[in-house]
């Protein structure tokens, strides 16, 4: 057939997930292998099946849901007639305005017709929680948080920030489902560890993972989607040899590439060892000394720490152990300003990139405390 393919690419189905009929609904994979347009598509057919439910659309940022950004949500499923096909032809298309949603007509000249009755979904920013308080949206049913992993910064208590939202909405109901969609940009998010998702960097592609807390009525349901790439045709354009390209086609976890350690080293060219605890792992750092030059070297350390009482220790959690320190950034001590120092100049080298990558993350929180 040539290039003249007809098979359509395989997308995302919310079928399994569906049927764990869990709270929380956490979706993670690949770029463009259709998450968003899966939720999207599923609340429209839901608000004309059952009540009219509204939807929750949350973004971390504000610019996220405003303007062209904003208004381009819907525009694959409008293109695609979803609109109108869900509510048997009474709606063409949904229109943004102000923070909400509507869904619309047009008129011959291409412009919306939409009435107050006709609000299908809400904008939310999590950089704007406390504007929200105060309203009321009786009518939402369902709550999408899109890209809610990211490689950037954290808001400052962002899962507090995004609690916040789901009370503001939710209030005293029962019948609100959430979902949670992220590309396989960052395994290390503040997100999981709240949630207690301790198995997510373990999870096999195309499986789900339920989980339940005590006797609580809260279940979660995680799923790392099947890849799609066999299904792309145009995957050819991300062949390069990088590996952080395999995120895109494969929905792998994406990884930067940090530094490995550019020379051989014994112990007797250690001159210090400290220690970072994060994400529930040890990482062992040595202060190295190879031929005049001085350098970190960070790797995992399988076993645990001898001296908890005396090796200066970093971790975010709080102790009040003299020994430990939460921020690296904070020094309150000429070793603890000398270990920074190394930091600051590019002087850090890494067992792996995940190693490096572990370590990136724990150095962005601290860089937000």
């Amino acid at each position: 057939m040539g290039i003249f393919n007809s098979r359509k690419p395989k997308y995302y189905s919310l079928d399994n997930i569906n049927s764990k009929d869990c709270v929380y609904n956490i979706i993670i994979g690949e770029r463009s292998n259709g998450k968003t347009y899966a939720v999207l598509k599923y609340a429209i057919e839901q608000y004309f099946k059952n009540g009219r439910g509204q939807l929750a659309i949350v973004r971390r940022w504000q610019e996220d849901i405003r303007g062209k950004r904003a208004s381009e949500i819907f525009s694959a499923l409008i293109v695609n007639n979803e609109i109108s096909k869900a509510s048997g032809g009474e709606f063409e298309g949904i229109h943004y305005y102000a923070g909400k949603f509507y869904f619309c007509n047009y008129d011959e000249s291409g412009k919306p017709i939409y009435n107050e009755r006709d609000i299908f979904a809400h904008a939310f920013a999590l950089s704007d929680t406390e504007h929200n308080k105060s309203i009321s949206y009786p009518l939402i049913k369902i709550i999408l948080f899109d890209e809610f992993l990211t490689r950037g910064a954290y808001l400052k208590d962002e899962f507090i920030l995004f609690m916040n939202t789901i009370s503001t909405i939710v209030r005293q109901r029962t019948d609100v489902k959430i979902y949670m969609l992220g590309n396989t940009v960052n395994k290390y998010s503040p997100y999981f560890k709240e949630m207690g998702l301790t198995h997510i960097s373990k999870m096999k592609q195309g499986t789900i993972d339920i989980y339940q807390y005590g006797d609580s009525r809260l279940r979660v349901a995680v799923e790392y989607c099947a890849s799609t790439a066999s299904k792309k045709d145009n995957n050819f354009y991300f062949a390069f040899d990088n590996p952080k390209l395999s995120m895109i086609t494969e929905g792998a976890w994406e990884l930067d590439i940090y530094p490995h350690i550019p020379v051989k080293y014994t112990p007797k060219d250690i001159l210090l060892i400290y220690f970072i605890k994060f994400n529930g792992n040890i990482y062992q750092c040595e202060i190295i000394e190879v031929d005049g030059e001085i350098f970190t070297y960070i790797h995992d350390k399988t076993t645990p720490i001898k001296d908890d009482d005396n090796d200066l220790i970093y971790s975010l959690e709080s102790s009040h152990k003299m020994n430990y320190n939460r921020n690296i950034f904070k020094p309150n001590t000429e070793i603890g300003r000398k270990i920074l120092y190394f930091f600051e100049h590019d002087k850090v080298f890494y067992q792996d990139n995940e190693v490096g990558d572990a370590i990136n993350n724990y150095l962005k929180i601290c860089r937000t405390m």
